[in-house]
């Protein structure tokens, strides 16, 4: 794979942008019904979810791009799980998230990369999710 020169890859900007748009509805209700329904498929569980947790792959070396962070114990960890908070033409800032392996969810970890995404290949999109962001 390539990565295009000062070029950004159309397809994977668009699905980060649609990422968005869902992410920032405010939902203040999970009893959702007709046509301004946000998603698709009935209403099984009562769990409101604000993430699309994301992977993103470098056009170079097809491999995740993957991130130091500090988990809050104080030790340094890697992710390459993501959350997309704002686009700038190319430019896409993501919150690392990083996996709680007792509850085999994801938490927020307020460290923030961002990502030219003319260097993307490929997007991974993960199980909707919920992520206290405060």
């Amino acid at each position: 794979m390539n990565c295009s020169e000062n070029n950004c890859s159309s397809c994977i900007s668009d699905i980060i942008e649609k990422i968005l748009v869902l992410q920032k509805q405010d939902y203040d209700t999970c009893t959702f019904v007709g046509c301004d329904k946000p998603f698709l498929g009935p209403i099984t569980q009562s769990t409101c979810y604000n993430t699309r947790p994301v992977e993103l792959y470098n056009c170079s070396t097809g491999t995740a791009w993957s991130f130091n962070y500090t988990n809050s114990e104080g030790t340094e960890a890697t992710s390459s799980v993501l959350r997309a908070e704002s686009l700038d033409n190319c430019c896409c800032t993501c919150r690392l998230l990083a996996l709680d392996t007792t509850t085999n969810t994801y938490t927020n970890t307020n460290q923030f990369v961002t990502i030219d995404l003319s260097c993307c290949g490929a997007i991974r999109c993960l199980t909707d999710t919920f992520i206290d962001l405060c």
